[in-house]
């Protein structure tokens, strides 16, 4: 299994020390690889509709992209994991061709993990439709794929057109593309359209999520021996509470986990680098590790 740490942005106030110094921390704990979150926009939460409570206009993000450009120079083998971009708010050309420079700069180190979303200010903000947002997702994937195999493409969707144009120069593969969320839609996109998902919430819930995407798989007529599966651990407090759910998730045929440390009131980046220390010792994971 794949052992992973997921970037505490949000509680770090968008320092760039920190980024560096996570960054390359989690690379020489002997973690597999570096997710980061995405939001564009912070919006503030005193409206109609209101906007589900999650993060909001007091919580700093990152791009990941810029990010990952920045730690593709800092560290030689960790991968690094939108986990999720938010796609559909975003020009599919235009993430075809930042996602193919990270993957070109990182040696092949991109895992780009898409979804919708869930902020309807920020999608208005960014000029897209948030009602749209499952539909056009699952037209850029198509197109992404094509935008990084083909000498020139040429594509007339419902919400992208690209008439004989290409990008280049294009990555050397496809850039793995997992899908994540926490809906039967998304269960099912992911299983038609994605090499793997990306589970996030209580770990028997997405413990559930993980066989309704198997069933989704069957379904598309898709071998599951080559479709990850990565769980983000939420409510794992301690070290321990880490290992009992890498363990339950390594049972139940997962592929992947990301270990977050946010929300457990760590306070500092050197809080944060000393809970991955102590998951990294209590996983046995192995600090001299070489790609």
């Amino acid at each position: 299994m794949r052992i992973g740490a997921v970037y505490p942005q949000t509680e770090l106030g968008g320092d760039p020390d920190a980024a560096r110094a996570i960054g390359t921390a989690v690379e020489a704990l002997g973690f597999d690889h570096l997710v980061a979150y995405d939001h564009v926009l912070g919006a503030s939460h005193d409206r109609e509709p209101p906007l589900p409570p999650r993060y909001s206009d007091a919580d700093p993000f990152h791009d990941p992209f810029v990010l990952f450009a920045h730690l593709a120079a800092l560290t030689e083998r960790i991968e690094l994991v939108t986990g999720v971009l938010v796609l559909p708010q975003r020009q599919t050309g235009l993430v075809a061709r930042q996602s193919t420079d990270v993957d070109l700069l990182s040696g092949g180190r991109l895992r780009l993990g898409v979804g919708t979303g869930w902020n309807w200010v920020e999608y208005e903000a960014l000029g897209q439709d948030f009602a749209v947002r499952g539909r056009r997702l699952d037209e850029q994937i198509e197109l992404l794929r094509r935008l990084w195999s083909d000498d020139l493409v040429d594509f007339d969707g419902a919400y992208d057109r690209v008439d004989r144009a290409n990008i280049l120069p294009r990555p050397c593969r496809s850039v793995p593309i997992w899908v994540g969320g926490m809906s039967a839609p998304a269960f099912r996109r992911g299983a038609r359209l994605g090499d793997g998902f990306i589970h996030a919430g209580p770990l028997d819930a997405c413990l559930a999520a993980k066989e309704a995407v198997a069933a989704e798989l069957a379904t598309a007529g898709r071998d599951p021996s080559g479709f990850g599966n990565e769980l983000l651990t939420r409510g794992t407090a301690t070290a321990d509470d880490v290992v009992g759910a890498v363990e339950r998730w390594r049972e139940a045929g997962g592929t992947h986990v990301g270990v977050v440390s946010m929300g457990l009131g760590l306070d500092s980046t050197e809080a944060h680098h000393d809970f991955y220390a102590g998951v990294a010792d209590r996983l046995g994971l192995d600090p001299g590790v070489t790609a």
